[in-house]
């Protein structure tokens, strides 16, 4: 059905409802005249007459009450759909799909999605967690949360996590058996939680940066993980030396479950961005997240590395 016909049955369902051309117009918008030559016009196209009027009155025919029958239940669910569409517009509502990296849900989505959900009762959560940069277009997810780099140049990017300082951490038992690192190449000598790299796979040397002189270590170990939060259990449970966030080791520190070396030498990384497709209207439920995310931001702009936890 083309545009015009359903627009032309909606005026004749007003047309029928209030039996006047003037009142119908003035519902629709439209001079009475214009809305007598649209009826007209559908009768043609019909091939029947569906109103019979004078210069006083308007009434359906028996053909015309027939067609109403069927279409006044089709007009009020088409009706009743544009409206709930209308009010989910304002209203966070339905599913939200975001795909983040491994670092973004543990640091970004899990500290929030509680208070989210119970603030939103009527959003779903489908949280996606995969390193990398995916197209998040093709693959149906309203948002990303990751590297800024993964956005591309026509989406949006909102920081959701300012600069981040990195934290190496070891379990006190770990360091019973062997002496604390005191530059970074002592490191060379301890066993280390490695961390896969994205893209290639491959373990990725662990940067450090003190009064402007850099440095990228090589270690070894027997585990290897691709997730910054999974590498603090590592070092609680005694595998290793782990290079992480201070955010998600701070509960382990706070514990005392590990405790913290080469501080000095610690750097920090850009943050973290949600990003999401500039060209469409921003659904209500991705507003009411990015907004709460935000919200939750206090760290403040400033120098850093590029990612560490890239390729």
């Amino acid at each position: 059905m083309r545009r015009s016909e359903f627009a032309d049955l909606t005026a004749f369902v007003a047309v029928a409802d209030h039996l006047s051309f003037r009142a119908a117009a003035k519902q629709l918008g439209v001079t009475p005249s214009a809305l007598s030559h649209t009826m007209r016009q559908l009768e043609e196209r019909l091939g029947m007459r569906l109103l019979n009027r004078t210069t006083r009155s308007v009434a359906v025919t028996d053909a015309g009450h027939r067609l109403l029958e069927r279409l006044r239940p089709a007009i009020k669910q088409i009706s009743g759909a544009l409206a709930d569409l209308d009010e989910e517009r304002d209203r966070p509502f339905g599913r939200l799909r975001i795909k983040a990296s491994h670092l973004s849900a543990a640091a970004v989505v899990a500290p929030v999605w509680a208070r989210f959900l119970s603030t939103y009762p009527d959003v779903q959560l489908d949280l996606h967690v995969e390193d990398g940069p995916t197209d998040i277009v093709a693959r149906g997810y309203d948002a990303g949360i990751g590297r800024r780099d993964w956005a591309s140049a026509d989406m949006i990017a909102v920081r959701v996590m300012g600069p981040m300082k990195v934290a190496v951490v070891g379990a006190p038992s770990y360091f019973a058996r062997r002496r604390e690192p005191r530059a970074p190449e002592d490191l060379q000598r301890h066993v280390c939680v490695q961390y896969r790299s994205v893209g290639d796979g491959g373990a990725f040397e662990w940067p450090f940066e003190r009064n402007g002189v850099s440095r990228h270590i090589p270690v070894e170990g027997r585990v290897m993980v691709n997730c910054p939060a999974l590498a603090v259990r590592a070092a609680v449970d005694g595998l290793g030396i782990a290079y992480t966030l201070e955010s998600l080791a701070e509960p382990a520190l706070r514990s005392g479950q590990v405790v913290r070396v080469l501080e000095d030498w610690s750097p920090c990384f850009e943050g973290l961005f949600l990003y999401y497709p500039g060209q469409r209207r921003v659904p209500a439920a991705l507003r009411a997240f990015i907004d709460m995310v935000t919200g939750r931001d206090s760290a403040t702009e400033g120098d850093s590395l590029g990612n560490p936890f890239a390729a």
